[in-house]
């Protein structure tokens, strides 16, 4: 069931190939280690792909597709889950990661008007940056290893009842 399910949502391995910032891994996307969904790669898969999603940076598809490389995971699933984060959802996760590293820090939520500009960044960095840094930091690796948990467990006790229903025929 789960790799029916996550099948569904993939990209395909042509257009991530051939996608702009993609290409720049060239012969290494042709392992087909890479693209494959098995128990192995689709944990790891979702445990690289949502801890890129709290990692605010730009190009985070490229950041997943290299972390997929490196770990051998699959990539169109590592590539697809940091869309978790988009405009939407951005604004009330990366919130909640500044509050959740001001709590670990100790300090106390400062208020703030976010601005879209170069010197507001600078400006913010010494300010707000360690708690959000922190938090995302924190975020990420929990989420990842709860993904990771998660799916595998998902993939073992899917087998298990396959096995079951092939066993009772």
């Amino acid at each position: 069931m789960p790799k029916k399910f996550i099948k569904r949502f993939m990209p395909k391995p042509e257009t991530l190939r051939e996608h702009k910032h993609l290409r720049m891994f060239g012969r290494l996307l042709h392992n087909p280690n890479l693209w494959a969904l098995n128990r192995k790669s689709a944990p790891g898969a979702f445990a690289v792909g949502l801890f890129v999603a709290w990692i605010p940076m730009p190009f985070q598809m490229v950041a997943a597709a290299a972390f997929a490389i490196l770990f051998n995971v699959n990539i169109p699933v590592s590539v697809a889950l940091v869309w978790i984060t988009n405009p939407l959802t951005m604004p009330v996760m990366f919130y909640g990661a500044y509050l959740l590293g001001a709590k670990i820090l100790g300090h106390a939520p400062q208020d703030f008007a976010f601005e879209a500009s170069w010197q507001w960044i600078e400006a913010s960095l010494a300010t707000i940056g360690p708690p959000f840094l922190l938090g995302c930091l924190v975020l990420g690796i929990v989420f990842s290893a709860v993904g990771y948990l998660l799916i595998n467990n998902l993939w073992k006790y899917s087998i298990m009842f396959k096995w079951q229903k092939r066993k009772s025929k």
